[in-house]
């Protein structure tokens, strides 16, 4: 009897770990992760990712349940599924802030709407770009690869008390510190062609000042902030294929010991 509840108690751990690193990816994960998909349907494709992974990965070392080594080892799963989604939503953040940054620019930070990443108001500009990133990572299979680095993680960075290495923990921190950065790249070209615009506004103001600068500027900025966006979309796309693929790359980079 106590052999058959060993081996009952194995087959359980081998389905619930693998369940907590998948759980921990899909709540950090963009598309998937955010709040404009329920909980129950992350929660069913969390199961159905677990029904359809777990007979090919390895078999995990018994450990005695609700002990310390065992609530270490779920609680490791957990933050491996989460570190690997927040490797690529920080991108997704980073759109967020250069769209931000932009529409400041244009002043359309009044004109906001929800964004279903995050569930907070994110300007029109930065709603747009991240409409446009979620579309491209699907249509790069971005969700598949996610997947299949899920899947590859399980034999890198088996199941057990050992989780994340130290360098790799200070890797995703330094990878979040580069949000900034990215957002600044990002939203560069249009940042400096509108505050071109701004400063021949200011010219034109010193040299007419009976000219009322903020009727005729406002609607002027708009349509010159849309236009200057939709001619730096040439190089989005590859700018953010090769963010995508740092991503995946920090993403790998967890797993390793």
């Amino acid at each position: 009897m106590i052999v058959l509840d060993h081996t009952l108690i194995a087959q359980l751990e081998s389905w619930v770990w693998p369940f907590f690193r998948v759980a921990g990816l899909l709540m950090s994960a963009p598309v998937i992760g955010t709040r404009a998909v329920p909980v129950r349907i992350r929660l069913v494709i969390a199961i159905a990712i677990t029904v359809a992974i777990v007979p090919v990965l390895p078999v995990p070392a018994y450990l005695e349940p609700f002990t310390g080594a065992w609530l270490l080892t779920s609680v490791q799963q957990v933050i491996i599924g989460t570190a690997m989604g927040l490797s690529i939503r920080a991108i997704f953040v980073a759109l967020e802030i250069a769209g931000q940054a932009i529409g400041q620019l244009m002043g359309l930070m009044l004109a906001s709407m929800v964004d279903p990443q995050n569930g907070n108001q994110v300007p029109v500009i930065g709603q747009f770009y991240l409409l446009l990133a979620t579309l491209l990572f699907l249509s790069v299979d971005g969700h598949l690869l996610m997947i299949q680095a899920l899947v590859s993680s399980f034999q890198q960075l088996p199941i057990g008390v050992d989780g994340i290495s130290r360098d790799a923990a200070w890797g995703i921190i330094n990878w979040m510190g580069t949000i900034l950065n990215t957002a600044v790249l990002i939203a560069l070209p249009a940042m400096a062609a509108l505050l071109i615009v701004n400063l021949a506004f200011g010219v034109m103001t010193r040299a007419a000042p009976q000219l009322n600068i903020f009727a005729v500027g406002f609607p002027i900025m708009i349509i010159l902030g849309v236009f200057i966006v939709m001619f730096t979309l040439d190089g989005f796309m590859p700018h953010m294929i090769a963010l995508f693929d740092q991503g995946f790359n920090m993403m790998n980079s967890l797993l390793r010991k």
